[in-house]
This record gives C-alpha cells, structure tokens and sequence, in this order.
C-alpha cells in the first residue's frame, strides 16, 4: 500500500501550531507534493492572462480534474495503461499551460506590473527569505514585473510525521507545514504589504500557481538556470547577473554556470 499524505488542516491551541495529515490510498498524482521534495513554483499577479485565454484553460482543467477523480476511484495500479495514459496527459496539460502563460507574461501585455516598482520586488524578495531556514530551503527565484519563480525544498519530511489518533481515525501530524500552506502564507502576506505599499484594496496575486516536483539533480539545474534567466528570455538584461531581482543559494554556483 502507497502512502499520500495530503494537507487536512491546521491546528491551533495556545502555542501549539502543528499540521495534520491524513493517510490517503489513492495513487500519488503529480500534482500533489510529497514529503521531501524540491518543488519548482511559479505564481502571478492577477489580471495578467486575458480571460479568453483563462476561460480556455479552466474549461479543459475541469475536464482533467473528473478524470483524475475517474482515474482514482478505479483504484488502479501504477503500471496499468489507463493509469500511465492519464499521468501522461496532466503532465502535458502542465508543460503545455505553463509554456503559454509564460509567453503571456514575457509580453506584459495584459494586466499590472506591479512587481516593476522596487518597493514591491523589494517585499516580495524579503518574504521569501524571511522563510528560508523556517518553512523551507530556498534555493532559487526570479522576481519579474508580473510573475515570480521559486525554488525551494518545504522542511516536511517522512522522519518529522508523527502517527496520532484523532477523533475522526489515524492522522500524521507534523510542525512543517505543506506547499498550499507555504503559498497561502506568502502571498497572503506579500498581497497585503504590496497593497498597503501601493495604496490599493484589492486582489493581488493569481489564486492558481503552477508547481513542479524536482525529479532528480539534473532537472534541478536545468530549473535553475530557467529561472535565473528569465529576464534574459524577457529581454530585460543581457545577462543573468545583471538583473536584481535574481537569487541563487551559494552552494549550488560551483555546480552550473546558469548560462
């Protein structure tokens, strides 16, 4: 039997702050991160795809997501055909969404740029380094005029999960929280700091981000160097060096020259 653990809700009593997981059977589709893996994320400022283009894509997610709860109900094996068939049309409907949202947000054509203003990249910059060492292991990201890369490992791991008895059966439990509250975390607090700095009510960020698990070293870095060199790919800066908004953790420079 495989093991998913999938954020149930978060518990407050005085001090006490811990996560609780529930034990799931069901296959582990990619869209759902497990413990111990380095994610890649990318988020947006909201308004910035056109809604043609987004009543597009939600119309064939929808039709992906039945599938996927087809797909789970049926409890098949994970070398079934129906089974790797399915797999393999999320991963394309991710790939293909992510391509040309990206071109989208290159081309700022549609939407706020609010990311631009240096006080706004300045708190965004902050919030993600404020959770390097707590949440997560922050190893790259991008700030852009309209949308962020990231690329961090989140500290939940098998060894941190506890087994408790609850009310409602058998939960894991675990001080560190998972990707959903890591996001709703960031951009709760960066959309209400960017608001105030920009005097402004409203919506800031995209609800949806668009996350990716790491599969293995090599990917990693052909991630990293994406990402570092995305304000070339925008035509910003000639060189990835020279935008500011650009960090890499130190350790990992000697491994891959981002070019």
């Amino acid at each position: 039997m495989s093991r998913r653990l999938d954020s149930l809700r978060y518990i407050r009593g005085g001090c006490l702050k811990e996560f609780v997981y529930k034990e799931r059977t069901e296959r582990n589709l990619p869209h759902i991160h497990s413990p111990r893996a380095t994610l890649f994320v990318t988020f947006r400022l909201a308004g910035t795809v056109p809604k043609s283009v987004l009543s597009f894509y939600h119309a064939e997610k929808k039709w992906l997501d039945e599938e996927t709860k087809r797909i789970v109900r049926l409890k098949l094996k994970d070398d079934s055909s129906e089974m790797q068939a399915h797999e393999s049309r999320l991963l394309d409907f991710q790939r293909g969404w992510f391509v040309k949202f990206e071109d989208i947000l290159h081309k700022a054509e549609c939407g706020p740029t609010w990311l631009k203003d240096e006080n706004i990249a300045r708190i965004m910059a902050d919030a993600l380094h404020n959770r390097d060492g707590k949440v997560y292991c922050l190893d790259a990201y991008s700030i852009m005029s309209n949308h962020v890369h990231a690329v961090f490992a989140p500290f939940l791991s098998e060894r941190d999960l506890r087994e408790v008895l609850l009310p409602e059966g058998v939960r894991f439990v675990s001080g560190n929280p998972p990707l959903d509250v890591i996001m709703k975390s960031l951009k709760g607090y960066t959309a209400w700091e960017c608001n105030r700095a920009l005097q402004r009510k409203g919506r800031f960020w995209q609800s949806e981000s668009y996350d990716h698990i790491v599969r293995d070293n090599r990917e990693f870095h052909r991630i990293v160097n994406y990402v570092l060199n995305n304000p070339v790919k925008a035509g910003l800066v000639k060189d990835w060096r020279d935008w500011k908004w650009n960090y890499h953790r130190q350790s990992i420079q000697s491994t891959e020259d981002f070019h």
